[in-house]
């Protein structure tokens, strides 16, 4: 019986012993319940994501692409998303990947290193505008208040995305989405910054400017043709 008493006492001893080892190797419960001033970070987190979820998005085109592989075809996706803020900020991203939301991801990357400055002037673009990107062509014009977003499509997306409220637009090439889109994108990137007591001035002169180098484009692709049958008429 002596025996088993000295035995249970030199584990209670040892327990004890390894009790206060821990205590200074690990800390006790005090200093584990200090982590619970990593709570700000986590806050701070949830501030940081808010920034960056600032930014709206719009897919506006998402297709199924293969490739021809030598085993076989291997099939991904490509989407085509717009981002914006509503007030003046405005991009547009092209992303692949094996499944939409891994494409979509991609495509709001690349669209937030792509952001455009649009000036807007009483929720309107300052001056008429007329862009010409590969196949695809595109014109805006300003609109009164209350006009409303006078377009269609790709280009009626990234308008409401940057902030512009009023404005009548015309495509006149291509019916590509992708193509469209970046030819919007250009056009709102061209667009220039126009005070607004010399707005009517400035705006006058452009639109001149732009329908002349119109009408230059439409004298040159017209027939020489009809010229020499107008001469012979007279």
């Amino acid at each position: 019986m002596a025996d088993d008493k000295k035995t249970v006492e030199t584990s209670s001893l040892d327990q004890q012993a390894a009790a206060v080892v821990a205590k200074t190797v690990y800390g006790g419960q005090d200093k584990r319940s200090s982590g619970g001033a990593r709570s700000p970070r986590r806050d701070n987190r949830g501030k940081r994501d808010e920034r960056r979820d600032e930014f709206e998005q719009r897919i506006l085109e998402i297709a199924r692409v293969t490739r021809v592989m030598a085993g076989g075809k291997r099939m991904n996706f490509r989407a085509c998303v717009a981002i914006g803020d509503r007030k003046g900020s405005v991009g547009v991203g092209l992303g692949k990947g094996a499944d939409v939301t891994m494409a979509v991801n991609k495509a709001v990357n690349r669209a937030k290193k792509t952001l455009v400055k649009v000036p807007v002037l009483n929720d309107t673009i300052p001056h008429m505008v007329l862009q010409k990107l590969g196949a695809a062509s595109i014109i805006f014009k300003p609109a009164k208040q209350g006009r409303g977003v006078i377009s269609g499509g790709v280009t009626r997306a990234i308008l409401e995305l940057a902030g512009v409220k009023n404005v009548s637009s015309k495509v006149l090439g291509s019916n590509n989405k992708v193509n469209n889109a970046r030819c919007t994108l250009a056009a709102l990137a061209s667009l220039r910054q126009v005070d607004g007591r010399k707005s009517k001035k400035e705006n006058s002169k452009i639109n001149d400017k732009v329908v002349k180098s119109k009408e230059k484009e439409v004298n040159k692709t017209e027939p020489k043709t009809n010229d020499k049958k107008i001469a012979a008429k007279k």
